[in-house]
């Protein structure tokens, strides 16, 4: 799915197969948002192909969170030109708990090139805003592109829901304020990590709202 011009969503829509949606960024340097599960990767991959792209083509790599279904295909980025940016929080807590992710990345040892914490990052003429949104899990990132308005929300927040906290690392406290902080953000393209888009922002102006009033009785 086109967006804008510089913006693909390769949406994941089978119900009986958990993966991420991945993002495209594109322009004189690719981005690529949460490559998802291994196994899954073709479906990446071809849809890259049908842009005329393939995986080397990419300058880089952003994953939102250190869940198998946004992170596990890096490993075919090993060994390659194109960089991986991920959460500086997050790599802490792999290492500290290394059992848990053993063999998610191959062979190789996974030392990305970037780290991610708040702030800006610059990819070439663009300009992002990383912002730490602990919660679904304890390093969680969201990236947003203030020239679109547009915010990749990973598992924080979703079309209608919220990311789940009873995952390890995982605190609803921290969830609640992570959206609130999200809600202040002036957003025409609301990107999660699974699910449907919300595009418009007096529709994703009351998609925080209904979140607010809904779910943070729940969490």
């Amino acid at each position: 799915m086109k967006l804008f011009d510089d913006l693909h969503a390769f949406l994941w829509n089978d119900p009986a197969t958990n993966n991420a949606n991945t993002y495209l960024i594109d322009g004189p340097k690719r981005i690529l948002i949460d490559p998802g599960h291994a196994h899954l990767f073709g479906a990446v991959r071809a849809r890259l192909e049908a842009l005329t792209l393939s995986p080397s083509d990419l300058d880089l790599v952003i994953v939102t969170h250190a869940h198998p279904d946004h992170m596990e295909a890096l490993q075919f980025f090993s060994g390659t030109p194109t960089l991986t940016a991920f959460p500086k929080q997050e790599l802490e807590s792999m290492r500290a708990d290394p059992a848990r992710y053993s063999g998610l990345f191959g062979p190789a040892p996974f030392e990305p090139e970037i780290l991610l914490q708040g702030g800006r990052l610059q990819v070439g003429d663009r300009v992002f805003e990383i912002y730490p949104t602990p919660g679904h899990s304890p390093g969680s990132i969201c990236i947003y592109w203030p020239d679109k308005r547009a915010l990749f929300s990973g598992d924080v927040v979703f079309r209608q829901g919220v990311g789940r906290t009873d995952l390890p690392g995982g605190s609803s406290e921290e969830l609640r304020e992570s959206i609130l902080q999200l809600k202040r953000l002036e957003v025409e393209y609301l990107l999660p990590g699974h699910g449907d888009i919300v595009q418009g922002g007096e529709a994703v102006r009351r998609n925080f709202e209904e979140i607010e009033s809904y779910w943070f009785a729940l969490l």
